[in-house]
């Protein structure tokens, strides 16, 4: 203890915390070193835990990094003007060679969709996400949208779709983004939504399918099918059928689909374990809303499962994800009761927008990511 407190060590809580008078800095290749600014010295180890690191990850947008006379790095942030020794990028050290591999996942449900991405850059991606122009899917699309990536709303209101992305421009007016029409209760529409896609001769890498339809009442497609099983999944069905063989082109590339936990509510099959489709597409008398959209969420898993298992040897995955229980977004505006269930859970599941914590956004004006969100 004496020897830690001739060296000032004894002050901090834990070991990663730096004693009075040291300083974090990084060299121009990424590897991070400590200054003793009272020693006048500098060194590779940290001055407590005796461990290297380095950083991980590109820079920030709206930073840039500099050389100063004396050779010194430094750091310029192009959206506050202003200048640092301190590289942003230590928020996201790693170890050099770690002892052993960590156990703890790298993300959890507090993860928002800007810290995953950060440090990624997707320019040169094309992702297409149905129903954007609110709820998840407009947060995917914008968090895409700011990493550099060409997003194409796939919208049913094409107002809104718009609107939607006026939003996103206002953020970064150097975002690629885009809506076009596509309304999944109309297997027409699906074929004229892909037929147009194609005209543009882009690549696909990512579909998100995230467009879907709850507690609606019962009624009808314009193609004959009950409109939670077209919507959430019929529509989808046909939408990466059509789209199969640019996305086998364009590999590696992925199908998102976006499922739910409730889809172990409920099952699909008669009494003599085969499956029934009447089931699927019921009738009036046979309906009631969660019971379809559980089905259509079933539905949705199985499809994507199968799809991976026929495209994965071809450069295309598919993966069902489940965005967390009742999260407060547009889909629940069919019914009062539903509007006060997920009203009354809202204080306690967690949120699809971007985290005021989330360290970096894009400035509209210049382009660049800021601090401080």
């Amino acid at each position: 203890m004496a020897a830690l407190k001739y060296a000032g060590l004894e002050d901090t809580d834990s070991e990663e915390e730096l004693p009075p008078g040291w300083e974090e800095r990084t060299t121009k290749d990424g590897w991070v070193y400590y200054a003793n600014h009272l020693e006048e010295k500098t060194q590779w180890e940290h001055p407590k835990s005796g461990k290297r690191k380095r950083v991980a990850g590109g820079l920030p947008y709206g930073w840039e990094q500099e050389t100063d006379e004396n050779g010194q790095v430094y750091f310029v942030d192009h959206i506050n003007k202003r200048t640092t020794y301190l590289d942003p990028r230590l928020a996201f050290t790693v170890e050099d060679n770690p002892a052993k591999p960590p156990t703890r996942q790298k993300y959890d449900g507090n993860s928002t969709a800007m810290e995953i991405l950060q440090g990624r850059d997707l320019s040169g991606k094309v992702i297409i996400i149905t129903g954007a122009n609110s709820g998840i899917g407009f947060e995917t699309a914008k968090s895409f949208a700011l990493h550099g990536a060409y997003v194409i709303l796939a919208c049913r209101n094409m107002s809104r779709g718009n609107d939607a992305v006026q939003r996103i421009l206002e953020e970064w007016h150097k975002a690629k983004v885009e809506a076009m029409t596509l309304d999944l209760a109309s297997l027409r529409s699906v074929q004229n939504f892909a037929e147009a896609f194609k005209s543009k001769n882009m690549p696909l890498h990512i579909l998100v399918c995230n467009a879907a339809i709850f507690g609606s009442s019962w009624c009808l497609t314009e193609d004959g099918l009950e409109s939670t099983f077209q919507v959430n999944h019929l529509g989808h069905f046909y939408l990466v059928q059509l789209l199969e063989d640019i996305l086998r082109r364009s590999s590696p590339a992925r199908v998102v689909v976006v499922s739910s936990e409730s889809h172990r509510f409920t099952e699909i099959k008669d009494s003599s374990g085969k499956l029934d489709f009447s089931l699927l597409s019921p009738s009036k008398k046979e309906y009631w809303a969660m019971l379809a959209y559980n089905r259509s969420k079933l539905c949705n898993i199985l499809f994507s499962n199968e799809l991976n298992r026929r495209l994965s040897p071809h450069g295309v995955t598919s993966n069902s994800v489940h965005p967390g229980n009742m999260i407060y977004s547009s889909i629940h505006r069919n019914w009062w009761v539903y509007t006060l269930l997920f009203t009354l859970a809202r204080p306690f599941t967690k949120s699809m927008f971007i985290q005021p914590s989330c360290p970096f956004r894009l400035c509209a004006h210049h382009g660049h990511r800021e601090c401080g969100e």
